[in-house]
């Protein structure tokens, strides 16, 4: 839902960083891959209830998300590095809610509805981008991209926000949950609407 009016804030500090790092060597798929080893490690942080240490590495993760897509602009978009950003992104969104699972009984059930209702986003979202691709679609609302970002009521930044609260308000994760699984399941059913006008006209 903000993921398109934080773009416009956001872009030109790091693709200022993103020029100086292509500048540097650093690659877009090495940054893609080093945050995403940091933000797995907030799986074991959040198990073991160091909500602050998990915090700091999801924010280090999203910063590196945001800095390898710099970096691809400068560089050069490949087909390698929108496949590695998102099969990342993805495995990451899942793998801070599995910590929150481990990390309380309490957490279990709503932990486990946030996750099938991530499978509803995340499924709505790529199978779009596909047929988007056949037909030759594109969206620049998001910045450049290596395919077509089909928009919805929970999104990155949304999903962060969620991460972001829930490490700071442990006891909330439950509750949250349920509010922000429910909200995916709009965006789930939004984006299937939108699939079947795309495609019907």
């Amino acid at each position: 839902m903000f993921d398109a009016r934080l773009r416009r804030l956001i872009d030109p500090p790091l693709d200022a960083a993103g020029r100086r790092l292509a500048g540097w060597g650093v690659s877009a798929n090495a940054t893609t891959l080093g945050g995403f080893v940091i933000g797995l490690t907030a799986l074991p942080l959040l198990v073991a209830g160091q909500f602050g240490g998990a915090l700091i590495v999801i924010l280090l993760n999203r910063l590196a998300d945001g800095l390898d897509g710099a970096i691809a602009r400068s560089q050069g978009p490949s087909d390698l590095g929108g496949y590695l950003d998102i099969l990342c992104d993805f495995l990451f969104y899942g793998a801070v809610v599995f910590g929150f699972v481990l990390a309380a009984p309490d957490n279990h059930v709503p932990g486990a509805f946030l996750l099938f209702s991530f499978i509803g986003t995340g499924s709505s979202f790529l199978a779009f981008a596909i047929l988007a691709a056949r037909h030759g679609w594109e969206t620049s609302e998001r910045g450049r991209k290596s395919f077509f970002h089909l928009g919805g009521l929970t999104e990155g930044s949304e999903t962060i926000g969620l991460f972001i609260i829930v490490c700071l308000f442990p006891p909330a994760f439950p509750a949250l949950a349920w509010v922000f699984g429910a909200a995916c399941w709009v965006t789930t059913f939004g984006r299937a609407v939108s699939a079947w006008r795309f495609l019907t006209t």
